[in-house]
């Protein structure tokens, strides 16, 4: 009686397929979510890089809304791109960042010069992971003065 039991104990047969069951669904898992977040971050740089071609467009161009928004959704192949109207302020630059001023005003500070005109770009992308965890939509935002 003793010799079955010591033999199957001591059997080693399957043991590669025992762990290959066990390792396979967390390889599996790690690889799912390495991809997703991998598309998660190309879908970001995406949606600044369509933000930063309609801001570019609004710098030579002048602000001319529709033209602007078609720039960021030609910006990349994406589908799922939008594009909220661009804006168009008046304000003078700080080390703050931009305050809002009359339009033709004079800055304040020293050497400064008449307030600026700023155009804000906005892109926006939607996202659907397989996995929980990514927040959508992605949407990035640029400056540019273009007076």
């Amino acid at each position: 009686m003793r010799n079955p039991i010591r033999r199957f104990l001591s059997c080693s047969r399957g043991n590669a397929a025992l762990e290959l069951g066990i390792i396979f669904p967390i390889f599996v898992t790690l690889i799912v979510g390495v991809t997703q977040y991998g598309l998660a971050i190309f879908q970001v740089m995406e949606a600044g890089y369509a933000a930063q071609v309609g801001a570019n467009y609004a710098a030579t161009n002048g602000f001319k809304a529709g033209a602007i928004q078609t720039a960021v959704t030609s910006a990349t192949s994406l589908a799922s791109v939008t594009a909220p109207a661009p804006t168009q302020a008046c304000g003078c630059a700080s080390t703050s960042g931009i305050s809002s001023a009359t339009c033709g005003s004079t800055c304040p500070g020293t050497g400064a010069g008449p307030a600026g005109t700023y155009v804000t770009v906005n892109a926006s992308v939607a996202y659907s992971p397989a996995l929980p965890g990514i927040p959508s939509p992605f949407n990035a935002s640029t400056v540019v003065r273009i007076k």
